[in-house]
């Protein structure tokens, strides 16, 4: 549904901290299934951990969070702006079940549960495959830079 290209129009994120490579579903105000895949040639891998790499959990939650940005700027037809900007505010009930290992690719499901003024509620789930690496539920509001 939503290349890179189109994904580089959203989100204001580019290499290395741009986590979503794909977008395969989007029902505007509903819900976005996206892909990023994990490659060993992430920055991250030299560091995390060198004997056993695994993808960092912020790293899944702020992919997690790309795409709910995503779902939030494609439910209101907009893109990230020079003149605004949506923060991560809140991040509850975050639990990890699985590492996330180069050569895997995460699914990012997200859908919006709640939409008040500026700020937006999201429930969050990253797999690989079938099973569940991550979930949590995601808040994040719009601030216009001075």
């Amino acid at each position: 549904m939503f290349d890179i290209n189109q994904i580089q129009k959203l989100l204001p994120h580019r290499y290395p901290f741009l986590l979503v490579d794909r977008v395969v579903e989007f029902v505007k105000g509903e819900r976005i299934v996206a892909y990023k895949n994990v490659s060993f040639n992430e920055p991250y891998f030299t560091g995390h951990f060198p004997q056993k790499p695994i993808m960092p959990g912020v790293l899944i939650l702020e992919a997690l969070a790309q795409a709910a940005g995503i779902l939030a700027f494609g439910t209101l037809d907009v893109q990230a702006e020079d003149d605004s900007v949506y923060y991560l505010v809140g991040v509850d009930g975050a639990r990890f079940k699985r590492p996330v290992e180069p050569g895997d690719q995460l699914m990012l499901d997200v859908r919006l549960t709640r939409h008040m003024r500026n700020i937006y509620k999201f429930q969050a789930v990253a797999r690989v495959g079938e099973e569940m690496a991550a979930e949590a539920e995601l808040m994040c509001t719009e601030r216009v830079i001075d």
